[in-house]
C-alpha cells in the first residue's frame, strides 16, 4: 500500500492506525458535543493530542442534511479565527472544507492536510490543493458529497477521485469511502453496505479513512439519539479497522484511543 504523511506522521502500509480528532467551529453541527468556541480551541486541541489524537480535523460548516446554510464569508471568518488559535503550536491540523475560497484562506495558516468531502470535484479547489503540496483526504464523490449510492457507485467514484489526484499532481492522499447521510437519496442500507464491503476499497492501494462517528445510520439501527451512539460507533470502528482502515476520524478521542490500543494488542503489537 502507498503510504502518506501528515506532518511527520506516516499513514498506511505497516504504520499504526492513526486517530483524527474532530473540532467543529460550527454551532450548527449535528453533534453538539463536537462544537468548540474559539476561546477553547487551543485547550481542546491540546487535550485531544494528549488523549491520543495524531492530528486535528478542523471544520466550520455543518454538512449534515438539513443543516442551515452559511455564507462562504462566514466559514472563512470562523476558520481564520480558529486556525489563528493553533498557528505555531506544533499541532498537526487538517482543514475540512469544500470551498476554494475557504481553502485559500486556510493556506495562510499553519496547516498540514486538506480534507475535501466533495472529492476534488471543484476544479478551482483541486488546483489549489495540488499547488499547495499538502496531503489530501478526499471522499468518494463525483459531483457532490454523497452522490455515490452503494458499493459499486463508491468504487466508481473513488476511481474518478484517484484520477483527479493524479491530474493535479497530488501524490499523497487518503481515500474516504464516504459513509453517511449526505443526501436525501442516501439510505440506511447504503451506509451499511459500504461498511460491510469496506475492505474492497483496499484495491486502490491507498490508506482508507473510517469516518462513522455517531452518524445517523448507527442511530437508526440502535434507535439511539446522537448523544447515545458512542458504543455503536466504537463497535463499528473496530470492524472497519479489521477491514483495513488506516485512519479513524472521531469525536470521542479518549475512548477511540483506548479502542486502538486494545486492537493493536490483539493484533500482537507489544
Amino acid at each position: 500500500m502507498h503510504s502518506c504523511h501528515i506532518s511527520n506522521t506516516r499513514i498506511g502500509s505497516d504504520a499504526p492506525v492513526r486517530l483524527m480528532g474532530v473540532i467543529n467551529c460550527s454551532p450548527e453541527s449535528f453533534f453538539s458535543g463536537s462544537y468548540v468556541p474559539r476561546k477553547d480551541i487551543f485547550e481542546k486541541a491540546v487535550w485531544m493530542c494528549e488523549a491520543g489524537a495524531d492530528f486535528i480535523d478542523l471544520g466550520a460548516r455543518s454538512t449534515a442534511p438539513g443543516s442551515p446554510l452559511i455564507p462562504v464569508s462566514e466559514e472563512i471568518r470562523r476558520m481564520d479565527a480558529a486556525l489563528g488559535e493553533l498557528d505555531g503550536t506544533g499541532i498537526s491540523v487538517s482543514v475540512d472544507t469544500m470551498h476554494p475560497e475557504v481553502l485559500s484562506a486556510c493556506l495562510s495558516h499553519d496547516i498540514h492536510a486538506i480534507n475535501d468531502i466533495s472529492g476534488l470535484s471543484d476544479e478551482a479547489y483541486a488546483r489549489i490543493a495540488g499547488d499547495s503540496g499538502l496531503p489530501v483526504i478526499t471522499m468518494a464523490a463525483v459531483s457532490r458529497p454523497g452522490d455515490a449510492l452503494g458499493v459499486r457507485a463508491t468504487v466508481e467514484a473513488l476511481e474518478v477521485v484517484v484520477s483527479r489526484c493524479e491530474r493535479h499532481r497530488i501524490d499523497e492522499f487518503v481515500l474516504d469511502p464516504g459513509v453517511g447521510r449526505w443526501t436525501d437519496e442516501r439510505t440506511y442500507e447504503h451506509d451499511w453496505e459500504i461498511c460491510n464491503h469496506f475492505s474492497e476499497f483496499l484495491a486502490f492501494d491507498r490508506p482508507l479513512l473510517a469516518a462513522v462517528s455517531r452518524k445517523s445510520f448507527i442511530g437508526d439501527l440502535l434507535q439511539r439519539e446522537t448523544e447515545e451512539r458512542l458504543a455503536g460507533t466504537l463497535a463499528l470502528t473496530t470492524m472497519l479497522i479489521e477491514y483495513g482502515a488506516s485512519v479513524v476520524r472521531c469525536h470521542d478521542v479518549a475512548e477511540t484511543a483506548d479502542l486502538l490500543k486494545v486492537v493493536s494488542r490483539m493484533r500482537g503489537a507489544p
